[in-house]
């Protein structure tokens, strides 16, 4: 079913309910209002009737008013005869109960009756005085032209209704197809943008309607997908110009190995370390990327773990490393919870502690503390330039100082989208004492129950 169908339909039982309200409130007004007419007739008549003089008189008086009449005993007797039922609540009236209305059926007749308290005189065979004696006074007019007036109407309330629904089918596809052209244009142009996929178009934003802002969250998006694609092209440029150096050098080497057997064997050594060097390399980059396009679609289900105890164990692999070069690594750890990505977080505290390797001058000391969810490393190598500081978490971003030296540029951006996928933050500054100082902060998380903190 189509928009254009809902809005047809919506606005077809809409009118239909309307119609509906309005005509069961017109019939009911209408029927309550002849009714009361009817009643209020009875009501006069009876209010009329001569209080004295004989059941004749009394009944041609009632007669001229319109009306049916008979006149009832408390026994049930008629003595003016006007073919209408008599039941206890009729006779009831005659002992004083109260008047009340009713409808009754006479000959296939419908009529409206009244029924009220009434004093009539009896006649006695002379010398006997007249008595006189309580009865009902019983009152009765066709409804043959209310009814006809409420057939009338009642056709006439189901043309109007029928003619309500028509009209609202009409002016429905009416406003539906004048209400639908923006929006049907607003579909023509995406799909537009679909079939071409030129992400660098724009739709019209003017508007305060709810189009309009249609139109400009799609614009948002459209920037967004342009982007998410020209970082993924500058991506695709920076990791071939990265990939050409070491594969470049890997082929270089693997020309002289159709040679090898010229060379003597401590150039054999020398070229076999470097194609292993070079491939090591290539692994690192290749992983690298692999880490950088995968963003927050990691593979592992978040968890909750000590940041201090995957620290210690980043720290402890970061050492051995050090070793050679005789760089120690000094930590202070506290214990604090963290709920994250686990290998994710490990490569990004690992990263930190590779850069602080690299950077640290030999037998040099690299600090690191975890507390309360941050982690801070610093080392005392020379520090960054200022010019080089908001560029440290870009992509291959590689300061002139650091060309030398082995590494894809990718660490550091991927310590930073790390921090940002798992909800924290880094930041680098220069120490004021010389080296570089990293703090990567994490959300922390109470310890899971059941699980006592260390004293």
């Amino acid at each position: 079913m189509t928009f254009r169908t809902r809005i047809i339909l919506a606005a077809t039982a809409a009118a239909i309910f309307a119609a509906l309200v309005a005509a069961i409130g017109a019939y009911v007004s209408s029927s309550n209002s002849l009714a009361s007419s009817v009643d209020s007739t009875l009501r006069n008549a009876a209010a009329k009737a001569p209080t004295s003089g004989t059941t004749h008189a009394l009944q041609r008086a009632l007669e001229t008013a319109g009306v049916t009449v008979q006149i009832v005993l408390k026994d049930g007797t008629p003595i003016v005869y006007g073919h209408l039922p008599v039941t206890n609540a009729t006779t009831a009236v005659a002992d004083g109960a109260s008047p009340f209305f009713t409808d009754v059926t006479v000959k296939g007749t419908q009529l409206r009756e009244y029924d009220s308290e009434i004093k009539i005189q009896l006649l006695q065979p002379p010398p006997f005085p007249p008595i006189i004696e309580n009865a009902t006074l019983q009152l009765a007019t066709p409804l043959t032209g209310v009814n006809s007036q409420l057939g009338t109407l009642t056709w006439a309330l189901v043309i109007i209704a029928v003619t309500s629904v028509v009209l609202a089918v009409i002016l429905g596809w009416v406003i539906a197809r004048a209400a639908l052209r923006p929006l049907n244009n607003l579909i023509t142009s995406v799909e537009e943008l679909a079939d071409t996929t030129d992400v660098s178009r724009r739709l019209d934003a003017r508007g305060v309607d709810e189009l309009g802002r249609l139109r400009r969250a799609f614009n948002r998006l459209l920037e967004a997908l342009e982007r998410s694609r020209e970082s993924q092209r500058q991506l695709v440029l920076d990791a071939a110009h990265e990939l050409r150096t070491p594969l470049t050098s890997l082929r270089t080497n693997l020309e002289v190995v159709r040679r090898v057997e010229e060379l003597p064997p401590t150039d054999r050594a020398v070229l076999v370390s470097d194609v292993l060097t070079q491939m090591e390399e290539l692994t690192q980059l290749v992983g690298d990327l692999a880490e950088l396009t995968r963003g927050d679609h990691a593979v592992s289900e978040p968890s909750h773990f000590r940041l201090d105890e995957l620290v210690e164990d980043a720290v402890e692999l970061a050492a051995s490393h050090g070793r050679p070069r005789g760089v120690q690594f000094e930590s202070s750890l506290e214990e604090s919870w963290v709920h994250a990505h686990r290998d994710r977080v490990m490569r990004a505290v690992g990263n930190l502690l590779d850069n602080a390797l690299k950077w640290s001058p030999d037998g040099g000391l690299v600090e690191v503390t975890s507390a309360r969810g941050k982690v801070t490393v610093r080392d005392h190598g020379p520090g960054i330039k200022p010019e080089d500081l908001p560029h440290v978490f870009d992509r291959f971003y590689r300061a002139p100082s650091a060309r030398g030296l082995p590494g894809s540029g990718l660490g550091l951006a991927i310590v930073a989208q790390v921090a940002h996928d798992e909800g924290g933050s880094v930041q680098v500054t220069n120490a004021p004492d010389g080296g570089t100082l990293f703090e990567l902060q994490l959300p922390t998380v109470p310890a899971p129950a059941g699980i006592a903190a260390d004293d």
